[in-house]
């Protein structure tokens, strides 16, 4: 039986909201359609701005999910990770989800300007480029295009690309990746990144561009990386500078 709330201390909006969080956490799962409006304003003894409210603020939170005609489902569960450098294999593993790839392209050839200056490399220079889709718990969630130094990497093709390509270069190469420099922005999913990713054509992505180096300095690798907004966010932490 739902809880009656009651507190006046605390507003009845965050209450619920509380009470809603813990129903979302140990009744309901992924896709599941929270109870009407009116059922939660009998359940809880609220009214229904009261409810509006609280499921508002868990709609901005990325918690709820509204479908217009359909009703209020419990959003998927988005990967939250810090603002640093590490493998996709590792950063999911940290966060308690199972990581799969599945490499969608490998070759070798002379990279697009951008990736050259990036990887310092000459005109006619080549380099791997490695292309792959990233999931964790069996549900897409990014797609990494990335470009690695032959000269720094020779043969990469002959190992297997769908585990940590960090860990390769670290354990075969003995060129572990030790800093990076990376932006962050928001492009509008085109026609393969939405079969790929299975979101809406047009849908919102977190869009990073890193370029990858070795203790010495050496850039290694160029990735752009395409991440499913409603699965994944960023955290990070900001000081003052003064």
């Amino acid at each position: 039986m739902a809880r009656m709330i009651e507190d006046n201390s605390v507003p009845k909006h965050e209450q619920l909201r509380h009470l809603l969080e813990r129903l979302c956490a140990d009744e309901l799962g992924p896709g599941d359609m929270l109870p009407s409006e009116r059922q939660l304003c009998l359940d809880y003894g609220v009214s229904r701005i009261t409810v509006r409210e609280a499921i508002g603020q868990m709609v901005a939170a990325g918690r709820l999910v509204r479908i217009r005609g359909k009703g209020t489902f419990v959003a998927e569960r988005q990967a939250r990770s810090r603002l640093h450098l590490a493998s996709f294999h590792e950063d999911m593993r940290r966060l308690g989800r199972t990581p799969t790839t599945v490499v969608l392209q490998t070759e070798h050839k002379v990279p697009g300007p951008s990736t050259l200056s990036a990887l310092g490399l000459r005109a006619a220079e080549k380099a791997w480029h490695v292309k792959r889709l990233r999931l964790a718990d069996s549900q897409p969630i990014s797609i990494d295009d990335a470009w690695y130094s032959a000269a720094l990497a020779p043969g990469l093709d002959r190992y297997d690309l769908s585990q940590s390509i960090y860990q390769l270069l670290k354990v075969r190469y003995h060129r572990p990746i030790d800093h990076g420099e990376q932006t962050i922005g928001a492009e509008a999913a085109d026609r393969e990144q939405s079969t790929l990713l299975q979101v809406a054509k047009g849908a919102p992505l977190l869009a990073f561009d890193r370029v990858s180096f070795t203790a010495d300095g050496t850039p290694i690798e160029h990735c752009r990386s395409w991440y499913r907004s409603d699965m994944y966010q960023v955290q990070m932490t900001v000081t003052d500078p003064a």
